[in-house]
């Protein structure tokens, strides 16, 4: 059977870049500092790092993004992969 791009599960597709659609004016651009400042080297990458962290919490807290995007995005840009369950059920 031909691979049609989609998962068979969920029926999403596996390229996962629509859920960077739409976002927040303020999350897309720090996102773009982000990686504009990892091209060029800067010195403040360590602060990029952290508004992009914080402009994502604050746009899935602000109920402007969904979970799936958050932890795309956060997976994506800032290399942190899901929570294991296993720290979930202790909250």
């Amino acid at each position: 059977m031909k691979d049609s791009g989609y998962d068979n599960i969920t029926g999403k597709p596996l390229d996962k870049t629509y859920l960077e659609v739409n976002l927040p004016r303020f999350l897309k651009q720090d996102i773009d500092a982000l990686i504009k400042g990892e091209q060029e080297h800067s010195d403040l990458l360590d602060c990029l790092w952290c508004e992009v962290y914080g402009s994502i919490n604050s746009a899935y807290h602000g109920n402007e993004i969904s979970k799936e995007q958050a932890d795309y995005l956060r997976e994506k840009y800032l290399g942190i992969g899901k929570e294991p369950s296993h720290v979930l059920e202790k909250i």
